[in-house]
């Protein structure tokens, strides 16, 4: 599961270590904080500071019987913000999870297209940016993941050429179920096209009101509110599983939806009913 699921609730990474420990998980993915950040330091954000000490956390994960599966250094990599601060941001990220185990690094777009540029124009620059964080991935031995979260990841035709930027082993596809669904998409249609890239999921269902006020006008979504299985994507996330075992497929899925016990305990059950049955 990401830890995530606790920033709304203004939970520590320790309380997402917790929960996990507490519901038979053995993985976590966590978000990570490019220097500080006041909320964080505080104790009400369940992030990573880049700046702290990776082995001292590592320690503290072996404790809870954890391990790291990915690492969501999701600063905008698309555009000129993505050359000025997503570059070094993933960079960075790459080479805490080296000093974890961790074998993943998260990558995305943002929320909004920069004003000004063609998304040729973007395209080229975000080229140029996956080039030299790849040149890190293949030195550090991590894949870099692009996931669908902003406007042109969820464009299938656009995430196509992003994907086959390079022919890198390195970099690969993390399908985010909760947000190609928002966007007006549909996850099933993503996991046909994509699955020879796919080697991680954001498992996030949408609930009834959430996805009658916001699908097709937002191309994101923090995580799922309702339990995962009670919401409008349930059918979607099956026949996803149906699709992975179908396929054989050997990868992760991770729950997103609101860090409480209810919640966590309902999406874990039913996802794990569904890959027992599928």
């Amino acid at each position: 599961m990401h830890t995530d699921n606790w920033r709304c609730l203004s939970g520590s990474l320790e309380k997402a270590c917790e929960a996990a420990k507490k519901f038979g998980l053995e993985h976590i993915e966590f978000g990570v904080v490019d220097g500080q950040d006041f909320i964080q330091g505080l104790g009400y954000s369940p992030t990573v500071s880049l700046d702290s000490n990776p082995i001292k956390l590592r320690r503290y994960l072996d404790s809870m019987g954890l391990q790291v599966s990915q690492i969501d250094g999701a600063y905008p990599i698309t555009g000129p913000l993505g050359s000025t601060f997503g570059v070094r941001y993933a960079q960075r990220a790459i080479q805490f999870a080296a000093a974890i185990g961790c074998p993943r690094v998260d990558t995305t777009d943002g929320q909004f297209k920069p004003e000004g540029y063609t998304d040729d124009d973007v395209l080229a620059i975000t080229k140029e940016n996956y080039r030299q964080i790849l040149e890190w991935a293949e030195d550090y031995e991590i894949t870099v993941n692009i996931e669908t979260h902003g406007p042109y990841t969820n464009d299938p035709e656009i995430l196509e050429r992003m994907l086959n930027f390079f022919g890198s082993p390195w970099l690969g596809f993390n399908l985010d179920t909760g947000n190609t669904f928002i966007a007006g998409g549909n996850p099933v249609d993503f996991l046909k096209r994509f699955l020879p890239k796919l080697n991680y999921m954001h498992i996030k269902d949408v609930s009834p009101s959430l996805a009658a006020a916001l699908r097709g006008e937002e191309t994101g979504i923090a995580m799922s509110e309702s339990p995962i299985g009670q919401g409008v994507n349930a059918e979607n996330i099956k026949e996803c599983i149906r699709l992975l075992k179908e396929a054989d497929w050997d990868g992760v899925l991770c729950v997103e939806c609101l860090g409480t016990d209810e919640n966590l305990e309902a999406s874990i059950s039913w996802l794990r009913e569904q890959l027992g049955s599928a």
